[in-house]
């Protein structure tokens, strides 16, 4: 039988979800004051669970804005009538690069990130200074792509399918002294509660996106060597490519140098007919992928842990070739 035949609720799958949890932990080296959840709903749930989990309606929570994803979760945590506080943003410049200049609140309950902004191509290399408040981030895109000190967390929360398997299910790693948070009268689906009390299986779990992550958990833990190592491939893929870069040349990256994505690197060409013909003519040469998102347009490379450095290479030697002939 495979896992989408046996029992959620069988010592088999028992076995797959606690490796899961526990490579988890060793990965980020956290201890028992945290807890590793699986929800359905991807990242997208999250804005809303957040809020409603850890935001009492008479307190107010901090908000940093780098884009696209910072901006649907301060929007659904403003559709519930909670207090949000805009405490930076980067929308002034296109959300091209990570705030510095933020105002953040004392008493605020939590401080929200997008740790990596995938249409932007920025990335949080510091994370702010928080004086205690607890950080929750929205790790979708670069989750165990190098080392964190979890410290300053209480919540992180990651979509699968970037770095660690298939779309359907979203990991949530929260301290356990925010469970205690939790409102009594939520939905039993919606309570960070439900899933910590019931370890993830209070319902019929994405049995194989969970099997899925564990697989991937085990390669990055006992094939990579852990999160420097994958961090140090990571640094030289995205070098490969930032290096090809400047302000004024042929390929001009979208995100500041201080700012940049070591997983979804972003770029336009000198002309939108040049961005197509490049998209186009690297489909034909066997890489995919490369049209940048439909909000922003250009082109980017999304280089998460499973792409491989000859992949980046092969990258580099086309978009080298291509600008001789079009440059």
């Amino acid at each position: 039988m495979s896992i989408t035949e046996i029992s959620h609720r069988s010592k088999a799958f028992d076995d797959v979800i606690n490796d899961a949890k526990a490579r988890t932990r060793r990965l980020l080296k956290i201890d028992d004051t945290y807890d590793v959840l699986f929800i359905q709903g991807g990242a997208s749930l999250q804005f809303t669970m957040i809020p409603m989990n850890l935001l009492p309606d008479d307190k107010s929570a901090d908000y940093i804005n780098t884009g696209t994803w910072s901006t649907k979760a301060i929007k659904e945590a403003n559709i519930l009538n909670k207090k949000v506080s805009v405490a930076g943003s980067s929308e002034d410049r296109n959300f091209s690069y990570i705030p510095k200049d933020l105002k953040l609140s004392q008493d605020a309950v939590y401080v929200h990130i997008t740790s990596n902004n995938t249409i932007k191509g920025t990335q949080w290399h510091e994370f702010p200074n928080t004086n205690g408040i607890p950080i929750i981030s929205d790790m979708s895109s670069d989750i165990l792509s190098r080392p964190i000190d979890m410290k300053p967390f209480g919540l992180i929360y990651a979509g699968a399918q970037k770095n660690l398997g298939p779309a359907g299910v979203c990991m949530v790693i929260i301290r356990k002294d925010l469970l205690e948070k939790v409102p009594d009268n939520l939905p039993s689906m919606l309570k960070y509660t439900t899933f910590s009390q019931k370890n993830s299986l209070y319902n019929t779990p994405p049995c194989f996106a969970i099997y899925s992550v564990q697989l991937v958990l085990e390669w990055l833990e006992e094939t990579v060597g852990g999160l420097e190592a994958i961090h140090d491939i990571n640094v030289k893929k995205a070098n490969l490519l930032y290096d090809l870069m400047s302000d004024d040349g042929f390929y001009r990256g979208t995100a500041a140098p201080d700012s940049r994505s070591l997983m979804n690197v972003t770029f336009r060409l000198p002309s939108e007919d040049l961005e197509k013909q490049f998209v186009a003519e690297a489909l034909e040469n066997g890489l995919g992928g490369l049209k940048g998102h439909r909000s922003v347009g250009g082109c980017r490379a999304s280089i998460y842990n499973a792409c491989e450095m000859r992949a980046i290479e092969t990258l580099v030697d086309f978009m080298k070739n291509f600008q001789q002939k079009n440059g």
